[in-house]
């Protein structure tokens, strides 16, 4: 008995060395380490956004210095809504500039809050040029984020969302033929989050254009109506309010209509497939009467 469990120990040992599992054990090893020539493009690009901020900032007024805040709650929003007001009337250029460039730097590194900076357009500008301003800059940081994402994303990825990784992998796989409909889909309602699906579909191998198209257009609905919130920043409570029963079931609404078409194509495919089938099985049939019945005569 020993002697079998000793034979058997080695041959598990001699199984784990074997070049299929050495070569299993790499590949997951390379999917979740990040090497050193990613860090430091990371970083590169890092520094190079900062620089940029702070080449902004040091244009300004030295009188606004001390009002300037990311906010964290509705109350610090509207603090500094009334403190950037004037300064967005006399210096316009100036303060588009520095709001474009912290969403940008904010959405492509990940850093929460960009709600609050998509309130701030509403409560400044209004509807039509805050809604401008908010898709322009969520789709431009949203595409930073992708080719960041596709430099160095997917060992954090891989560790962070390895179960929806998978399940996101599987859904485009299976919507290739209509791709755009699905990124639609998923843009307008909060299926996935957006976090989640700026990092995970340059890995998923979606293409930067269906990409690019499905943010542009998926996110006017949600961006419209946190624009258009911003107008009444005084009644808002909370960021939750943004988003009641009736506000996701009409995004959910608008989201079944563009993913519609996908769906009918689908279940045409099904019952073409279907009919095919029946054909076939029919046209079988006959041959097979046709072949035995002058053996019966």
């Amino acid at each position: 008995m020993r002697n079998a469990m000793v034979t058997r120990d080695e041959e598990n040992a001699k199984g784990d060395d074997s070049p299929n599992s050495k070569r299993n054990k790499s590949e997951r090893s390379s999917t979740t380490t990040i090497t050193k020539c990613e860090i430091a493009a990371f970083i590169s690009v890092f520094i190079l956004f900062t620089i940029g901020l702070f080449c902004i900032y040091i244009t300004m007024p030295s009188s606004h210095y001390g009002h300037l805040k990311l906010p964290r709650t509705i109350s610090d929003l509207r603090l500094l809504k009334e403190n950037l007001a004037s300064y967005a009337k006399e210096y316009p250029t100036q303060f588009i500039m520095g709001y474009c460039s912290t969403y940008i730097f904010m959405q492509t590194f990940m850093i929460p809050g960009t709600i609050f900076m998509s309130l701030l357009a509403g409560a400044l500008f209004g509807v039509i040029k805050g809604l401008v301003l908010v898709v322009f800059n969520a789709t431009a940081g949203a595409s930073s984020c992708f080719f960041l994402s596709k430099l160095i994303g997917k060992p954090l990825v891989t560790w962070l969302w390895p179960d929806k990784l998978r399940f996101f992998q599987a859904e485009i796989a299976k919507r290739r033929e209509k791709l755009l409909n699905y990124m639609l889909f998923l843009r307008i309602t909060p299926t996935l989050p957006n976090l989640f699906i700026n990092l995970a579909s340059p890995i998923v191998d979606i293409p930067f254009h269906i990409f690019f198209s499905a943010t542009l257009i998926g996110l006017i609905p949600a961006s419209y109506i946190t624009v258009r919130a911003g107008l009444a920043l005084g009644d808002l409570k909370s960021v939750k309010d943004l988003y009641d029963f009736k506000t996701l079931a009409v995004l959910f609404l608008i989201g079944s209509v563009i993913i519609f078409p996908t769906v009918l194509k689908r279940k045409r495919i099904y019952e073409n497939r279907e009919g095919k089938e029946l054909v076939m099985h029919t046209m079988q049939i006959i041959v097979a009467q046709n072949f035995y019945e002058p053996h019966l005569l």
